[in-house]
């Protein structure tokens, strides 16, 4: 790469640890380059995994080799905060998608199954804002997780699990408020303990 390549200033050596601001910029490149059509979207989520995955400035170099720069106004990647509601309906979200650095998940008289376990997550610590009203709120977090509870409850049920994951692993920081509603946080389906009435 050049000098001019957001992954690796010029004033950098490859074996330099990135920052979450290196990573940033890389992902700002990818996301022009989806919206532009350069990319396909398994294209763009796979290498904004790559992106996130990355350590070094060395190895975010080749993720945007073969794409051009943006300007110097892109501050970051274009999806940052994600949203999923579920309003009098039941909606499930799982598979390869990216989820957002912050994720407000919103559940009002509803059900809302979110399974992270094959997202792809932007950075080494993304925050769930999660919030239910008289409705059910099911969050599925990878195995190597390290889930960090903040979450309160009026009348509710919450039960949050995952505690310490594997060194490495990413950190999922779970915030917001059940109010006569249920949140369960788990990573495994059978830690849901809750019957399928769909």
């Amino acid at each position: 790469m050049t000098s001019r390549d957001p992954a690796l200033p010029g004033h950098h050596a490859p074996a330099m640890r990135a920052s979450d601001a290196d990573r940033d910029r890389v992902a700002a490149v990818l996301a022009e380059a989806l919206a532009t059509g350069r990319l396909t979207s398994l294209e763009h989520a796979d290498r904004l995994q790559a992106t996130y995955d990355s350590v070094t400035l060395g190895e975010l170099a080749p993720i945007t080799h073969d794409l051009p720069d943006v300007t110097a106004t892109a501050h970051g990647p274009a999806i940052v905060r994600h949203e999923v509601r579920a309003v009098f309906s039941k909606v499930v979200r799982g598979g390869r998608w990216i989820a957002g650095r912050h994720t407000a998940l919103n559940a009002t008289f509803g059900a809302l199954i979110v399974d992270l376990s094959d997202a792809v997550l932007p950075g080494r610590e993304i925050t769930l804002e999660v919030n239910s009203s008289f409705g059910k709120l099911i969050v599925r977090v990878p195995e190597n997780a390290h889930v960090i509870d903040e979450v309160s409850a009026l009348f509710a049920k919450r039960h949050i699990s995952g505690g310490h994951g594997d060194e490495g692993g990413p950190v999922i920081r779970v915030v917001g408020r059940a109010t006569f509603g249920k949140i369960i946080v788990a990573r495994e389906r059978t830690d849901w303990n809750l019957p399928d009435r769909s």
